[in-house]
């Protein structure tokens, strides 16, 4: 199993972060700007992140997508690491999701804390009602992951890049 950084047809992912993200106009948001990272094990796509600078020091995971097959396995989580680890400048990492019983928890065990809420986030921006756990998705929450030593974790891992 190995991460790399993915610099050209990011879209090629595009049926994985559909788990994460459903409408591919949002996705189109920020797919560009974002650095897409991609965990592969014999060549095939186990899970997948995008992550955007947003300030100094601030980073936010736009996209987080682990394949039906691979869930409760511990990859989300390594992607997780991964991208805490690969950043040496991030302070914050930000984190938003849907009040949902399925992820608040994921992100909370990986040492998330409660950010901000974004009222009326996914009824305003999306052309469809997004439903997760059984209920209707309304807010977005956002979630922050800080670094309380900014020297801590310098030997960060590198991800390999594609030419």
């Amino acid at each position: 199993m190995h991460i790399r950084l993915v610099k050209s047809d990011k879209k090629r992912f595009l049926d994985l972060l559909l788990l994460a993200d459903e409408q591919e106009s949002m996705i189109d948001r920020y797919i560009k700007r974002g650095d897409l990272f991609v965990m592969e094990e014999k060549g095939e796509a186990k899970a997948v992140a995008v992550v955007t600078r947003e300030g100094q020091g601030v980073y936010e995971l736009k996209n987080l997508a682990v394949a039906p097959a691979c869930q409760r396995k511990g990859y989300g989580r390594m992607m997780v690491e991964h991208v805490w680890h690969y950043y040496a400048d991030c302070r914050t990492l930000l984190v938003g999701t849907g009040d949902s019983p399925l992820t608040l928890p994921f992100y909370h065990s990986c040492g998330f804390t409660y950010s901000h809420t974004l009222p009326d986030f996914f009824t305003l921006h999306y052309d469809h009602p997004i439903i997760e756990g059984g209920m209707q998705l309304k807010d977005m929450i956002y979630l922050k992951r800080e670094r309380q030593n900014p020297k801590r974790d310098s030997a960060a891992p590198v991800a390999e890049t594609e030419p």
